[in-house]
């Protein structure tokens, strides 16, 4: 299949699973066309059957505001046309299914289906806008084609939409064969000094993420036994995360990073990994960590309850109460025992419910189902 894909090129999960998806898709020996303002930050060098197509938005005195939609649908129509392209994969609702679905009206002289993915937030956070509402429900209803990241994701959309859309479940995936446990003793030397625990977080630092409690139960696990924190990432709740640990006296123990363009650096050194969220419609950097063979300590909340069997493979904890996470850390921290087995539990979920090899013939078959009609 020749497969348009357009997704924000950013660190965000929809991004990352789009560029994994192209990329595994690719190697399946299907043709993929990535679209967006900025190649995708996982889209590295040159891969065989592996296209991007930059989305120009040009400037005009009386445009306020780019008009990236347009521009995106007019690329749409070109790349479908120049390279006679089967269907349209949209990541993320806005503005690209409304991008993907413009097209496919413009080309009359063919058809080109409208497959779109939901992540989460387009549909809990900005799909509920009132500016989004009803262009979200919409383009819902118009494509051909939806999968969501998680069971839990679909029914909010059915309820908050269109309880008759049909949403088939694809979970997130990870390449186990790339992603495994690989400690870096040279690493975790630069961040703590040997024997020593290094608890991490990745994220976008956005309040949903509550950050804040992060900082928190590293603060009580740090009173219990000596540690180290790993924060990685950009977003607004950064400074309020980094004055916290300063008013507990704890900065020369926490670590901040910016983004990287690899996270099997960062799980390289983890001991455990630490998702206190408010919401999260899957957590694909807690997959990426069990197939590392670290435990991840999760708020029980929506998708992440799909991903992590607590008590086997991670644990979930009451969402906003640090000193249950802190209680979780460190029973793991001092039970060598029971960590190998949660680590253990870990990397064997990942490879057998979440590899590349289980998940993607899963869009492959949704692709197929679509084109049939």
């Amino acid at each position: 299949m020749n497969i348009g894909i357009s997704c924000y090129p950013t660190h965000g999960g929809s991004g990352v699973l789009a560029t994994e998806l192209g990329l595994e898709l690719a190697r399946r020996g299907h043709v993929i066309h990535f679209l967006s303002y900025n190649k995708p930050f996982r889209l590295d060098r040159l891969y065989p059957n592996v296209h991007f197509h930059r989305v120009q938005v040009n400037e005009y005195p009386l445009f306020k505001y780019p008009p990236y939609s347009l521009a995106l649908t007019s690329a749409m129509v070109d790349v479908t046309r120049h390279y006679d392209l089967h269907l349209m994969h949209a990541h993320y609702a806005i503005p690209h299914s409304v991008s993907a679905w413009m097209a496919r009206e413009m080309l009359t002289d063919r058809r080109l289906p409208v497959v779109t993915t939901l992540h989460g937030t387009d549909i809990t956070l900005v799909g509920q806008q009132p500016a989004y509402e009803e262009i979200t429900s919409f383009v819902l209803r118009a494509s051909d084609g939806i999968t969501a990241v998680s069971g839990d994701l679909a029914h909010q959309t059915r309820e908050l939409f269109c309880r008759e859309l049909r949403i088939d479940t694809i979970h997130n995936f990870v390449d186990t064969s790339v992603y495994k446990p690989g400690p870096s003793p040279e690493l975790r030397s630069q961040f703590a000094p040997a024997g020593v625990p290094i608890l991490v977080h990745a994220s976008n630092f956005r309040p949903v993420k509550r950050v804040l409690d992060v900082v928190r139960i590293f603060d009580h696990v740090q009173h219990e036994t000596d540690c180290r924190l790993v924060m990685m990432g950009l977003g607004p709740d950064r400074h309020a995360a980094e004055e916290l640990v300063h008013s507990l006296g704890q900065q020369d123990r926490v670590h901040f990073l910016d983004h990287q363009e690899s996270i099997l650096d960062l799980l390289s050194v983890a001991d455990l990994l630490l998702l206190p969220s408010e919401t999260e419609s899957f957590g694909l950097v807690a997959l990426e960590a069990m197939a590392c063979g670290v435990p991840v300590l999760a708020s029980d909340v929506g998708g992440l309850r799909e991903l992590i069997e607590s008590g086997h493979s991670g644990y979930l904890c009451p969402r906003g109460n640090p000193e249950a996470f802190a209680v979780r850390a460190l029973q793991l921290l001092q039970d060598r025992g029971l960590y190998a087995e949660i680590a253990g539990g870990a990397r064997e979920r990942a490879v057998t419910r979440f590899d590349t090899h289980v998940i993607v013939p899963q869009y492959e078959e949704h692709y197929r189902r679509v084109l049939e009609g």
